[in-house]
């Protein structure tokens, strides 16, 4: 037996190198997408923390059926997803651990969610949706996404706990990486449960900021913290007719992609009339690259056609969209393929940036 083969090795067996081997594999993916979240929603992550166990054991700790169970995760270990050695036990391995609760960087939220009907009936749908320029979840559901989650208040709230659990990572690096002591006041827009505003303020102790999106949304803000009093509020309305006026910094972390070019366009110049004079605009979302390579942002593209009607864009496009918007381009940054951050300020972009606060 091959050492790639062996059931105690750390490593990923070689994929076939067959074409019609890549092929069928590629057309088996969902059951991958299947067995990650069942895996997540059993926590079999949680049940390993103290050590390998066998499928009967994590059953009977997950309430599960054992035969079942160790059959699934055999199939998830083939990803590295979890490890089976000699003896029939299963470990954690690097892609399991962020499938454990409450710890830092955990997705398990954010798989469960994308393992609801909401996203595997759209994907389902997709050949409708390519065919007619529409968008899957609407054909499904006959309503916009968002609107959907409005009307099942326990969804949403699941819906945007997975999202702030995602966004983290990514929040503190944005925090990190753009300087924002210049600024008096930030605006989040779309900025979900604050999760940003709230790594910007702990970083930044002179600067105040507001945390603007639905009222259903920002009612699980997370800014009410010791360290943070007196310097943030929150405020509930809809950023396509006015964002909150006056602050010098906007973001837009994760919304744009949301929606088509018409409605992103009437976003940008909401907060383009709310911002103060040379005021900044920074936009954070993935930019797809030229060529062929796997880019996470030509996967959330997909993502985007299934259940919203927005789509991932490359620098270009949303250049253009600035453009449109009467905001010019100062820099672009990119943090991870994950996401990269855009640079406008209202205007031709001759205006200095704001001063530091004093």
């Amino acid at each position: 037996m091959s050492s790639a083969a062996r059931p105690d090795d750390a490593t990923t067996p070689l994929a076939s190198e067959d074409p019609a081997g890549q092929l069928l594999e590629l057309s088996f993916g969902y059951l991958y997408s299947a067995a990650l979240h069942t895996a997540a929603r059993l926590g079999i992550a949680d049940h390993l923390v103290d050590g390998p166990r066998t499928a009967e054991e994590l059953g009977q700790a997950a309430q599960a059926h054992g035969p079942h169970l160790r059959r699934l995760l055999r199939f998830l270990a083939t990803k590295g997803v979890f490890r089976q050695d000699a003896a029939g036990r299963f470990h954690l391995t690097p892609l399991a651990q962020p499938l454990r609760t409450g710890v830092e960087g955990s997705l398990r939220d954010y798989v469960m969610m994308r393992g609801e009907d909401i996203f595997w009936l759209s994907a389902a749908r997709l050949p409708d949706a390519v065919r007619t320029g529409g968008t899957a979840f609407e054909q499904l559901y006959g309503v916009p996404f968002y609107d959907h989650l409005a009307a099942h208040p326990e969804l949403g709230a699941a819906f945007h706990s997975s999202m702030a659990a995602f966004s983290q990572t990514l929040s503190n690096e944005v925090a990190d990486a753009y300087d924002f002591s210049a600024a008096r006041s930030v605006v989040d827009v779309g900025g979900g449960r604050g999760g940003l505003l709230r790594a910007i303020l702990q970083r930044n102790p002179r600067v105040t900021g507001t945390l603007f999106d639905l009222e259903s949304v920002v009612a699980g803000h997370v800014l009410d913290t010791p360290e943070l009093a007196g310097r943030w509020r929150v405020e509930a309305g809809d950023f396509f007719t006015s964002v909150p006026a006056g602050a010098d910094v906007y973001l837009l972390k994760h919304v744009l992609a949301s929606w088509p070019d018409e409605e992103c366009v009437r976003i940008l110049r909401s907060c383009g009339r709310a911002a103060l004079a040379g005021g900044r605009l920074l936009i954070v979302n993935a930019l797809i690259p030229e060529g062929n390579e796997p880019h996470p942002g030509k996967t959330h593209d997909m993502l985007m056609m299934t259940v919203l009607n927005g789509k991932a864009r490359t620098r270009a496009e949303y250049e253009e969209l600035l453009a449109l918007a009467g905001l010019t381009v100062c820099q672009v940054r990119t943090l991870s393929a994950h996401a990269s951050i855009i640079e406008a300020v209202v205007g031709d972009g001759r205006n200095s940036r704001p001063e530091r606060a004093s």
